[in-house]
């Protein structure tokens, strides 16, 4: 059996759409809500078994990672994410690349030489490399509607990867990415009204105007703090939201915090668009905490340890 295990936000599910559309093959999917990245250890190899692996820390399953390759199966990883020590090993194929503007799909993008190369510029927008997506579509000569066409349709698959587990999307990540896979070019998929597009376009815009509602908690030049409720929907805006206000004050770090039920909160941060590092490593100071250079999060963060991350967050940007 082959294994497809690949986050379930835009990144993840776009990467493996241009690898299934230059190489279709019958799979098994594994994926989950975008925080679930310890995918590697809900495997139980067996012989004869090949995984892809896509978007997901290596550095979070590095152990199953060499139990894998220890029994001799074949592993090609693509990511962006902190990756720790990468296991040398002949059955690996390791695609990774740090840089705080390069996405997974940006990185599949080149493995094909850019064979799906409008599907790898709608990831980079959903990634929030909003910057390096312009780019793209400039040397790519696509008119600035185009541009907003792919802005919107990977914010929106990035935007159902949100929730504290799957029955807070609108779509299992599995599903859109076989509903997407049919689509040769993200520009099919507006042209098809029966496509996912629609109903996650109007799902956007009632969970954003409640998100909107919402003033800041803490608000200071470095940074400001948006506290939202224990609700589906705002699990679901959590990420979108925080890179829409982080879109809008390039200077400034912005984090959003969703209550949850353990009695604390789901956090994500953004850091300054014009200082993009420091958001993985600040993060993973706390329990449950990681992520990428410009974007991060805890999993759960006490309400007792808000302040410490507060101050954690402002010390560092300040």
């Amino acid at each position: 059996m082959h294994y497809d295990i690949f986050n379930g936000d835009a990144d993840g599910i776009i990467s493996l759409i241009q690898l299934r559309l230059a190489t279709p093959l019958d799979s098994q999917l594994v994926t989950g809500v975008k925080r679930n990245i310890q995918l590697l250890k809900t495997i139980s190899p067996a012989e004869e078994d090949s995984f892809t692996v896509l978007d997901i820390s290596m550095e979070k399953n590095t152990q199953p990672l060499i139990d894998i390759l220890d029994k001799g199966l074949t592993v090609f990883y693509a990511d962006h994410h902190r990756a720790g020590d990468i296991p040398q090993h002949d059955n690996l194929t390791a695609l990774i690349d740090l840089d705080a503007n390069m996405c997974t799909a940006l990185i599949i993008d080149q493995y094909l030489n850019g064979q799906y190369h409008d599907w790898a510029i709608c990831a980079a927008y959903g990634d929030n490399l909003i910057a390096k997506a312009d780019q793209l579509c400039e040397a790519a000569g696509y008119t600035k509607e185009q541009a907003e066409q792919l802005k919107e349709l990977g914010t929106l698959i990035n935007y159902n990867g949100y929730g504290a587990d799957l029955s807070d999307l609108h779509f299992d990540p599995a599903e859109l990415f076989q509903a997407l896979l049919k689509y040769p070019s993200p520009f099919d998929v507006f042209t098809d009204k029966a496509s996912p597009y629609y109903a996650l376009q109007a799902a956007y815009q009632d969970d954003l105007e409640k998100a909107l509602a919402i003033p800041a908690m803490h608000s200071s030049d470095t940074l400001s703090v948006f506290e939202l409720p224990d609700q589906k929907w705002s699990r679901r805006i959590s990420g979108v939201y925080g890179n829409l206000l982080a879109n809008k004050e390039p200077k400034s770090a912005f984090a959003v915090l969703t209550k949850n039920a353990q009695g604390g909160y789901l956090v994500s941060l953004r850091a300054p668009l014009e200082n993009k590092q420091g958001a993985g490593d600040i993060c993973s100071q706390f329990e449950t905490g990681g992520g990428r250079a410009a974007a991060a999060g805890v999993n759960h963060l006490p309400i007792t340890t808000l302040e410490k991350f507060i101050g954690t967050v402002e010390s560092y940007y300040g």
